[in-house]
């Protein structure tokens, strides 16, 4: 049977370091394919749908899209530059031909920028270098080219692959140049290097149909929508079809809708072909990794493995005494439907049951991966706990191995001692070490996932919130041997009631403080962090007797430290193992699994 090429159609996907640009150059490239009306208002970041991406400036989500120019369908896949969510970007580029690889012309190639690479090449593409914020004053866009072709040598790339374009850009700016010295007009250069060094899809399109699922929608009207890449043949509305999952074999299935994409919209077409990326509804139970197959023929296409989870962590219902104040869903079978309704589009997560019906273990990629899940089910009304994160150990042969990372840190010079001193117990190992870019060191380190749990924090008091840190799953090695937890205790709230300043203020001799006054606690909350090793009770809601000479108003003359606003990864990087945290819609609190404090004393000494 012939090849067909499709010569009307590109696919690429956008793959980068997360903050290098990615969705930034989206927006340019929509704009100026004059997908969106003269007078319409655009967002910023259009592709960056939910709040939490918009709030936090990161892509989780891989999204699909597409432009037109000159004829040509472009469809572009923007994909998640955090490694936590490297199980998106690996299914993403099943489905394309080539991948635009962004790297910032100051900071240059980052962890995940390898990350990200690593996985392209080992799938055969073809990268295209962009090298985006040309129009940064400290920009260096010569010698990052240098250094990205060096990664490409270090990564083992063939010959072709070594031999990559380069377009030069300022997304913001909205405008690509092949040369430096070239004039600033529009992103031209970018399409037309696309459509050049882009191979179109070729196959047979007359064989029988294969399409590979890489990514799931959802939508409560039509149930899950499967997204991915016809392999081979055609597809129409209402076709039946198999599908192919794990060997097992489905064929009474109807296509009751197809799409494909145009602009941001998902556009319904009777009929779609070899090359086409599409979405199709009416398959309940489809899955990612599935192939929708002609039932006469209805064979398999591979997959790609997707990295195991390094991290899990308990997802408890909330026995807290303010349970059930703020939570729309607050029982054991609301926590679990959610949890196992997550699995249906979150490929890198894995939920198991525990002996409680009350608490589920979960295990995903990282602090982010898992921290990203928590705080959009609060959003949505969830009200649970959550247990301190702990690494997942392999024993293979008998021996003990742990989950290791990539680190890389950027430090002005005077902060790079502090920052040594706090790895060394830590166990980290240096691998490598470059001389500073403005003022800026550049520190790589092999790290045990176990050091980096709770380090940010230290680390940005350290760095006085100038360092940047990045880390990237390397690995497992052999177990690296002890690690010390938190060197200090809690601050602990004695009785339940409200927070006051005369309470506070004696507390805040014991160490620092969380909670500002006027803050409603309960018994066994942790309040602040303590200046010692051990934890104590503090009286938080401690009043100052009224006497003769002294009136209520003299409380206001007592000063309180201003206290940090905890966010939810701080407080999972600050608790320790015999702690929980409490997370509802409106708050989050720290507490103690055992709130009685005669019952925890008796527990510690057991």
């Amino acid at each position: 049977m012939e090849l067909f090429s499709r010569n009307d159609i590109r696919n690429i996907a956008i793959i980068a370091h997360v903050d290098h640009g990615k969705t930034t150059l989206v927006d340019a490239m929509l704009k100026q394919s004059l997908v969106f009306r003269e007078n319409e208002k655009v967002e910023e970041r259009v592709m960056d749908s939910n709040d939490l991406e918009r709030e936090r400036g990161i892509t989780i989500l891989s999204k699909n899209t597409a432009v037109m120019y000159d004829g040509v369908k472009i469809n572009i896949v923007d994909t998640p530059g955090h490694a936590d969510f490297g199980g998106e970007v690996e299914r993403v580029l099943k489905m394309v031909d080539s991948v635009l690889l962004v790297v910032d012309a100051f900071e240059g190639p980052m962890p995940q920028t390898k990350f990200v690479l690593k996985k392209a090449l080992e799938l055969q593409l073809n990268p295209i270098v962009v090298i985006n914020k040309i129009d940064k004053p400290n920009a260096r866009a010569e010698e990052v080219i240098d250094e990205v072709f060096d990664l490409f040598v270090e990564l083992g790339a063939e010959d072709e692959q070594l031999d990559f374009p380069i377009v030069y850009v300022s997304a913001k700016g909205g405008y690509a140049k092949k040369e430096l010295t070239d004039p600033e007009e529009n992103m031209i250069p970018l399409f037309d290097t696309i459509i050049k060094n882009v191979q179109c899809p070729t196959g047979q399109i007359d064989a029988p149909l294969q399409l590979l699922i890489s990514t799931i929608d959802y939508n409560e009207y039509v149930g899950r929508i499967g997204i991915g890449k016809i392999e081979r043949g055609t597809i129409e509305k209402n076709q039946q079809v198999a599908v192919v999952s794990n060997d097992v074999v489905n064929k009474n299935i109807k296509i009751s809708s197809l799409y494909v994409y145009n602009g941001l919209k998902k556009e319904e077409v009777a009929q779609a072909k070899l090359g086409d990326i599409v979405a199709v509804s009416g398959i309940p139970d489809i899955n990612i990794g599935d192939t929708i197959a002609d039932p006469s023929c209805p064979e398999a296409l591979p997959f790609v493995e997707i990295d195991e989870p390094t991290l899990s962590m308990y997802f408890i219902v909330n026995d807290s005494p303010f349970a059930g104040q703020d939570g729309e869903y607050v029982t054991s079978r609301h926590l679990r439907d959610r949890l196992f309704k997550e699995l249906e589009t979150n490929v890198s997560l894995k939920i198991e049951e525990t002996d409680s019906a009350d608490s589920f273990k979960v295990s995903g990629r990282g602090e982010l991966h898992l921290s990203i899940l928590i705080e959009t089910m609060r959003r949505e009304g969830y009200e649970f706990q959550v247990s301190k994160p702990t690494v997942i150990f392999k024993e293979v042969n008998g021996e003990k191995l742990e989950p290791i990372e990539d680190l890389t840190i950027d430090v002005p010079e005077e902060f790079m001692g502090s920052v040594m001193e706090k790895l060394g117990p830590r166990k980290a190992e240096m691998v490598n070490m470059t001389s500073a870019i403005n003022g800026y060191s550049r520190l790589e380190f092999k790290i045990p996932a176990r050091g980096l749990i709770g380090f940010r924090n230290e680390f940005m008091t350290d760095t006085k919130g100038n360092g940047i840190m990045n880390h990237v799953f390397f690995g497992y090695e052999p177990f690296k041997g002890e690690i010390p937890e938190r060197t200090r205790g809690s601050l602990v709230a004695f009785e339940t009631g409200e927070a006051v300043t005369y309470g506070l203020f004696n507390a805040q001799e014991r160490g620092r403080l969380f909670i500002p006054a006027g803050t409603q606690v309960y018994a066994g909350m942790v309040v602040g962090e303590c200046s010692r090793a051990e934890d104590i009770d503090v009286n938080v809601c401690k009043k100052k007797h009224l006497s003769n000479t002294r009136s209520s108003g003299s409380d206001d003359a007592l000063k309180l430290i201003s206290v940090p606003d905890m966010s939810l990864e701080q407080c999972l990087e600050f608790i320790s193992s015999d702690e929980l945290v409490e997370v509802t819609p409106k708050n989050i609190r720290i507490r103690k699994k055992i709130l009685d404090s005669t019952e925890r004393k008796r527990a510690s000494r057991k």
